[in-house]
């Protein structure tokens, strides 16, 4: 098995050495390295160094086999892609509007029943994947996006890095929250309960929320929630620790409401193996009982 990539470059696009413009579609140095020493790159149907120039309008072909990674075929058992919502896809990406109850992944590589399982079904015994980008909580709804090929992982993996992956949710949270603003508090584990995270915890790291208040309900805000980092837990323990915890959540809340009113909205991404282009933007359904809750 092997993947190729034949990319056309924009015709307004700058003339730059090859090693640069790989560089710039975030593809790590060794796999740089494997396509120059076995000659897997080619520019207009040709082997090109590394230092030599493309410009806009040229077409330029990559073409990777299983060893160029670490782990090409993920031992993910297929379970039924009855509950899969995709709500879009490319031969690259897709993502996929993950329900609540279900677990991202699988922990142990017999565990059947997460996201990753059902994504696995849906695509089917010929394809590697799905491989996973990012996680949601067991009962956090909404966009998850997985590619379909090792080729994309490192490349999307490195835009999220560079914030050039943008999450915003939507979630209800107790009592009366007011205006916009960004949550700014560090974030580390709760040495109390390995379960959880604390502001200012145990190695605690940099973590920024930005909020901003949709509607209100008696007792109850609706927010709309970008994260700017992805901390564990970060969007529960910045609102729990401003005094407005997620209504539902087990954790960091009061009990008794039916389940975590917490839903991944909206997804914007860059295209792999694109320099500035436009970003895509995929947008999750609401669920039909996000907004069913009665508090004590």
């Amino acid at each position: 098995m092997q993947w190729t990539y034949t990319i056309q470059l924009p015709v307004n696009q700058a003339a730059m050495p090859l090693r640069a413009l790989l560089t710039a579609w975030y593809l790590p140095s060794h796999l740089v390295h494997d396509l120059r020493i076995h000659q897997r790159v080619l520019v207009n149907g040709s082997y090109r160094t590394m230092n030599q120039p493309v410009t806009g309008g040229d077409t330029v072909s990559l073409t990777f086999l299983p060893r160029d990674f670490k782990e090409p075929f993920p031992d993910i058992a297929p379970d039924s892609a009855a509950t899969v919502s995709v709500l879009y896809e490319t031969p690259d990406l897709i993502v996929v509007n993950k329900t609540r109850g279900s677990k991202t992944h699988p922990n142990l590589p017999w565990e059947r029943g997460t996201t990753l399982n059902h994504v696995a079904a849906y695509l089917g015994p010929n394809q590697p994947g799905p491989y996973i980008l990012s996680r949601l909580d067991q009962e956090t709804t909404g966009a998850l996006l997985m590619t379909k090929t090792p080729a994309v992982v490192p490349i999307m993996v490195r835009n999220i890095a560079e914030k050039r992956v943008q999450r915003t949710y939507l979630a209800w949270v107790h009592g009366t929250l007011t205006g916009q603003g960004t949550f700014t508090d560090p974030i580390g584990r709760d040495p109390q309960d390995r379960r959880k995270r604390l502001v200012n915890g145990v190695h605690a790291q940099s973590a920024i929320t930005h909020y901003a208040v949709l509607d209100h309900r008696p007792q109850a805000t609706l927010v709309k929630l970008r994260l700017e980092t992805g901390r564990t837990h970060q969007l529960r323990v910045h609102l729990a620790h401003a005094g407005h915890p997620l209504i539902g959540d087990p954790l960091y809340a009061v009990h008794g409401q039916s389940r975590l009113r917490l839903h991944c909205w909206q997804l914007r991404f860059p295209q792999p193996f694109t320099l500035d282009g436009p970003q895509t933007t995929v947008v999750a359904p609401i669920p039909p009982d996000f907004d069913h809750f009665q508090l004590n």
